[in-house]
């Protein structure tokens, strides 16, 4: 019987790995954005004197080197959940100083400080995206989550869906005939979770999946498709129009000479990204911005008069680009205040996502049904 003699090193995706990524971008969304608004209600206090000033970046690098301990000292299942929200506050006041780090007079209020933090987000998003379609590969991915499971039994915590997909691993890992040296532990472990020692505790649910399931039942009562199709309609004709609006007042402010400088001052005063030397910049925002605004107006168009493949398809499209490129120079020129925008973009294509996979692909299934020879 051949055995395998080597150490193994390949990586490992945690089982829910997801669950705590989505955590960790959320509490750092949710630091970052309270960090800029209680900094901005209180006039940016600072903690300290005497020359010494205690940078929040300080209390980040602290709360992130306690999610490491948490994690590395702590085996239980929780201790991940804990890492992962700490990890996230942790991180959204360590990056929200980004700006004193990349230049020489400390400047917290540097333009380019936003669309970094921003473009930081994007990229665990990207990761979050990427985690969540990685399926387990092999028998000793199976093995690894059945292992952790385990966890479960040791702290009398094991619910009957958690044993159920306990033993599906184990039942998996069970049939591979090609890894001999998991198969017998495999069998085991599954003799012993079948066996009636195994003590299963009524399902209890957190506060979070209290409130998680009390809103996807709302949202199915809520969500109808016609009442979808007009809120996804609406939402991009507003949004397309508002963009469309800034485009048309700065394309009249280039036609009038006396008027552009005006309306630029008027924006510099509002902006420190605005200046004098920076026109291009301000003019490929709005081209951009003037894109997206055509796109969502045309998808909302397409949506309303039945061409709902083509609109879903071009505002997904649209709904994209503002959020990965153009929101990348609207925080560079309207800094923190483009959350609320971008904010309205994600729930947009969240809808927008979920006509196309639900609604959509529900229609289309059933015209496939009525087609002669699949019925």
């Amino acid at each position: 019987m051949s055995r395998l003699t080597y150490g193994v090193r390949r990586a490992v995706v945690r089982e829910d790995a997801e669950h705590y990524l989505l955590l960790t971008l959320l509490s750092f969304a949710g630091s970052v954005s309270l960090t800029r608004l209680f900094l901005s209600l209180t006039g940016y206090p600072q903690i300290g004197g005497g020359g010494l000033h205690i940078a929040h970046v300080l209390w980040g690098g602290l709360l992130l080197f306690v999610a490491a301990l948490v994690m590395l000292l702590l085996a239980n299942r929780w201790a991940q959940t804990v890492g992962a929200l700490i990890t996230g506050i942790g991180v959204g006041l360590f990056i929200d100083e980004v700006g004193k780090f990349i230049t020489q007079s400390n400047d917290y209020f540097y333009p380019l400080a936003a669309p970094i933090i921003y473009a930081f987000f994007l990229l665990i998003v990207l990761l979050y995206l990427r985690v969540r379609r990685t399926q387990p590969r092999d028998a000793r991915d199976q093995m690894y989550y059945a292992l952790e499971s385990l966890g479960e039994v040791l702290d009398h915590d094991m619910e009957a869906e958690e044993r159920t997909a306990l033993e599906a691993q184990l039942h998996f890992v069970a049939e591979q005939s090609d890894r001999t040296d998991l198969a017998p532990l495999a069998t085991a472990l599954l003799t012993y979770v079948q066996s009636g020692s195994l003590d299963v505790t009524p399902t209890h649910l957190s506060l979070w999946q209290r409130w998680n399931r009390g809103l996807q039942a709302q949202a199915i009562r809520w969500i109808r498709p016609r009442r979808l199709k007009a809120v996804l309609v609406t939402g991009m004709t507003v949004t397309g129009l508002l963009t469309l609006t800034e485009l048309v007042a700065f394309v009249g402010a280039a036609l009038h000479p006396g008027f552009r400088a005006a309306l630029l001052s008027a924006m510099a005063s509002q902006s420190r990204a605005v200046s004098a030397g920076s026109p291009a910049w301000l003019v490929a925002r709005m081209a951009l911005e003037g894109l997206v605004g055509l796109l969502l107006l045309l998808a909302a168009l397409l949506l309303a008069f039945g061409r709902e493949e083509r609109g879903v398809q071009l505002g997904r499209i649209g709904l994209l680009f503002a959020l990965t490129l153009v929101n990348l120079l609207l925080f560079y020129f309207d800094q923190f205040a483009t959350i609320v925008t971008a904010v309205v973009q994600l729930v947009l294509l969240l809808g927008v996502s979920y006509y196309r996979s639900s609604v959509l692909a529900e229609r289309a299934a059933t015209r496939h049904k009525q087609l002669p020879g699949n019925a």
